[in-house]
């Protein structure tokens, strides 16, 4: 039996590694996907339906972009036969073209099955997503790379990251 908190693992190395056959074991077939998106430098779909679609929004479309990603649940994994389960984000990568690096944070809203343990419906709040020169991805990617991952506590996060104005801004909503 699947369990909440390997469905969020599998949804973390689906995305991040641009696997989308592993969202099998993160979504139900008919799952959904709400985004809040709450700045205007990056966008998304309001809802999906449907593990495929969900699949070539946050995984094809997303992989053709972005690389190098880190994608990070703040806290505690969800307790065995979780139905629901909310976190705080961050994720950390760079764009393919321009090399910049991205810093992005927010929240999870987990929805699971009780019988499958996998996730039914998924709402992503995107509240930042700071745009860093090229010249700052050799830091953030460190940052990042030496975190415990997926699940990060949130003051290993905090207190090991870059110093600058864009990454502050993050990590003052993460601490808020």
């Amino acid at each position: 039996m699947n369990t909440a908190q390997l469905a969020i693992q599998h949804y973390i190395l689906a995305k991040d590694g641009n696997r989308p056959h592993l969202l099998s074991r993160a979504f139900v077939p008919e799952a959904t996907l709400d985004m809040v998106v709450r700045t205007g430098s990056i966008s998304f779909p309001p809802h999906v339906e449907g593990v495929a679609s969900i699949g070539d929004v946050l995984v094809r479309r997303f992989g053709q972009t972005f690389e190098n990603v880190y994608t990070f649940c703040l806290g505690q994994p969800p307790e065995e036969g979780a139905d629901t389960y909310l976190c705080k984000w961050l994720v950390g990568m760079s764009d393919k073209n321009s090399g910049e690096a991205r810093v992005g944070c927010g929240v999870y809203e987990w929805q699971f099955s009780v019988e499958s343990g996998l996730v039914e419906k998924l709402t992503i709040t995107i509240e930042h997503m700071k745009t860093l020169p090229a010249a700052d991805l050799e830091g953030v990617m460190e940052w990042v790379s030496g975190l415990n991952y997926p699940w990060c506590s949130l003051e290993a996060a905090v207190s090991t990251a870059p110093q600058s104005v864009a990454v502050n801004e993050v990590t003052q909503f993460l601490t808020a």
